[in-house]
């Protein structure tokens, strides 16, 4: 069942600081920079970003900055977080693919929007500590795998969108070949220099449009 909210946000109300954080978040940095899907404006102000960030960091979590979770990794801005998951296109009946779990919290974003989503994090302890976070946060219609994101899910797809939260050089042939026809996939790809990526399948093809340019962590192969 898709969880919209979680329990300690409905039993905080919409006054608690937190709350008021991230409604000016979402009014300040993502609404005013050009965010128009109201659900992805309305996911963003429910989900408790601060949740998701170290706790000497969580005065800052609703800052438009990333922040580091550890293990040399980031949480990623609000606004990217925001833009990509408006340039998805989501429905509720889909199913997501996410490669680069990081904290969990844009796994988060889009449970409030699909109907199930599947992440997979190569570093073990982190997808450990995001798999806690979501279960705590309420979250029931996530699933993490510690996993080389470069082989994708295979038992699961096709996936009619995946997103990638990490930069690979060139888009991964696997995550083409889990995309169904129809699908979208969006990630930053490049390497010193990263674009946003959006890729569409077809029964013709496959189409790539670059957006914006973005700096993300470089997504990295399992160790043999």
């Amino acid at each position: 069942m898709l969880v919209l909210a979680t329990a300690q946000v409905r039993a905080a109300g919409q006054d608690d600081a937190p709350a008021i954080a991230r409604r000016r978040m979402v009014d300040a940095q993502i609404a005013a920079r050009g965010i128009r899907n109201q659900a992805v404006l309305d996911a963003m102000s429910r989900v408790p970003r601060h949740l998701f960030v170290p706790p000497d960091l969580r005065d800052r979590a609703y800052d438009d900055t990333p922040l580091p979770i550890g293990q040399g990794q980031t949480i990623s801005q609000p606004y990217i977080v925001a833009y990509m998951t408006e340039a998805l296109a989501l429905s509720r009946d889909q199913a997501v693919l996410e490669i680069g779990t990081g904290s969990g919290y844009q796994a988060a974003v889009l449970a409030e929007l699909v109907r199930e989503v599947y992440t997979v994090e190569i570093l073990p302890d982190l997808a450990a500590r995001a798999r806690r976070t979501l279960a705590e946060a309420g979250y029931r219609n996530v699933q993490v795998r510690s996993g080389n994101g470069y082989l994708g899910w295979p038992e699961r797809a096709p996936f009619s969108r995946i997103i990638v939260t990490a930069a690979p050089g060139e888009i991964p042939r696997a995550l083409l070949d889990q995309l169904a026809v129809g699908g979208r996939m969006v990630l930053p790809v490049g390497t010193f220099f990263q674009r946003m990526t959006i890729v569409t399948k077809t029964g013709q093809g496959v189409t790539e449009t670059q957006t914006i340019p973005v700096r993300f962590v470089p997504m990295v192969d399992a160790p043999r």
